[in-house]
């Protein structure tokens, strides 16, 4: 038994340092194309196929079964295609505040009018630059000035792939358990948005008093979480 983690947007695998010890079970931090273990790949090649199948190929590395799939923010697109590659090593899946489109739409297609222009302006040569001010805003209300300047230093820049390709859900078509943490202080995927992608997913819905980088401002609230869905 094991967790297996997956990062959103412009983090990588550090993202989870915080909230690592204190999970129950083994835990697997996956970096995707272009950031940490993975940072020779060029992020303006990577594609959400890429990013799922980083994953296959650090579970299958470890030979992981009965795994907790858990995923943050723009995980939300990536977790279907891994559940289409390994199906039979997935337990439970553990969606965090995570962005969930329709199908075969956009993730920018889900955000906001008024931000999607400033997001598309943020894209160049397929690659997705945040801004330590914005990323203040949007990541770090939550925390007190250290946790916050710690989680700035980790941001990193993304595959524009995430946000422009359009996505494939034929994976959340498969009988696998899902909950979604439901972040109700959350400044970046906001109330309405949480409400769509768990509208289209029925999961079973837990409620955290986090703002959207819970793993970093509250990592033993989200432990607790996912410990008891381990069991």
């Amino acid at each position: 038994m094991a967790f297996v983690l997956i990062h959103g947007a412009s983090f990588g695998a550090n993202c989870w340092d915080e909230l690592i010890p204190h999970l129950s079970a083994e835990a697997l931090a996956v970096d995707l194309p272009g950031r940490g273990t993975r940072a020779e790949v060029d992020l303006g090649t990577v594609t959400l196929a890429d990013c799922a199948d980083a994953v296959r190929k650090d579970v299958e590395a470890k030979d992981l079964r009965d795994v907790v799939l858990v995923g943050h923010s723009f995980a939300g697109v990536t977790i279907p295609r891994v559940l289409d590659l390994i199906p039979d090593r997935i337990r439970h899946v553990v969606l965090v505040s995570a962005v969930v489109p329709e199908d075969s739409s956009r993730v920018l297609d889900q955000i906001d009018p008024g931000v999607r222009g400033l997001v598309e302006q943020s894209i160049a040569d397929g690659v997705y630059h945040q801004t330590r001010e914005g990323a203040a805003a949007m990541l770090c209300n939550d925390m007190d000035e250290a946790t916050a300047a710690s989680t700035l230093d980790r941001l990193a820049d993304d595959s524009a792939a995430l946000l422009s390709e359009a996505v494939n859900l034929n994976g959340y078509r498969r009988e696998i358990p899902r909950t979604y943490v439901h972040l109700t202080r959350d400044q970046c995927y906001v109330e309405e948005l949480q409400q769509r992608s768990i509208a289209l997913l029925r999961p079973d819905v837990i409620d955290l008093d986090t703002g959207h980088m819970a793993m970093i401002s509250a990592p033993e609230k989200l432990a607790a979480v996912l410990n008891a869905i381990h069991g």
